[in-house]
């Protein structure tokens, strides 16, 4: 399959939105000229048998309404919470990805102070290779993206794959793009906010990472390239804090006062 970078175009929007940081290339992931149609499977709750990361079509658990997921980097931990009603297929497929580990070794493979921390990109080329056409439908947006909100990248309408933004400022302009946020830091952006950024951004707009290149080679190519992106250790579904009970106190019952 002959592979192709998405063109970064430049956006103004920042500034007509009279932000103070500088316009930004738009958070896009990286797209192929095949279209493919991908058919409807009912959501499940239940575990399919042959679930692999290998196999996109087989992750298709649904999100509860709201969950938690921890994210251990080489910079420390940050908590996101997801709210799914926010947007139920982008939080879908986040779910499904961190409960089956996709972003284990994965890097913040853009980092652009003020704007956004973008990752999603597999350290094994061989389980992007099969991601890469596992392609959702939008979301409409109901959230802002503001700071510490996560927003899946695009390539264009119903495009989104893997590929996930954290907002580190206040980005409403991409509101109007189509960009649905899905859940929020909760704890640890001042983790985020530390990643390897000095690298700007990515090839061919900047000195960054090619995404196509990261995509075919992996972690690789990240290690002699960019040694010192920040990558993710492991990223897990947080369970739920189990609610305590507690028993009434118990009442004295009070005895009649007696002579002396």
């Amino acid at each position: 399959m002959r592979k192709r970078t998405v063109l970064i175009l430049m956006v103004t929007a920042l500034a007509l939105a009279h932000l103070a940081t500088s316009a930004w290339a738009v958070p896009q992931a990286t797209s192929t000229t095949k279209k493919t149609t991908t058919p409807a499977h009912p959501a499940s709750t239940a575990q399919r048998p042959s679930a692999s990361l290998l196999k996109p079509a087989s992750l298709k658990l649904q999100a509860p309404a709201i969950f938690n997921a921890r994210f251990t980097t080489s910079k420390g931990d940050f908590v996101v919470q997801v709210t799914r009603a926010w947007s139920p297929r982008g939080a879908d497929r986040f779910y499904n990805l961190v409960r089956y580990h996709f972003f284990d070794g994965a890097a913040f493979f853009r980092v652009l102070p003020g704007f956004v921390a973008q990752f999603g990109i597999s350290a094994r080329p061989e389980v992007s290779r099969v991601w890469e056409e596992a392609r959702i439908t939008d979301d409409p947006v109901t959230q802002s993206n503001t700071r510490g909100m996560l927003t899946f990248a695009t390539a264009g309408p119903n495009t989104r794959t893997t590929q996930i933004f954290i907002n580190l400022g206040n980005n409403p302009n991409l509101d109007s793009m189509g960009f649905s946020p899905f859940g929020k830091v909760t704890s640890g952006m001042e983790v985020i906010d530390k990643f390897y950024s000095e690298y700007g951004e990515g090839a061919p707009g900047g000195n960054g990472p090619d995404q196509g290149r990261l995509q075919q080679e992996g972690k690789a190519y990240l290690q002699k390239s960019f040694p010192l992106l920040d990558s993710i250790r492991t990223a897990v579904i947080v369970p739920p804090t189990p609610a305590v009970t507690r028993k009434p106190a118990a009442t004295a019952t009070a005895k009649p006062a007696t002579k002396q």
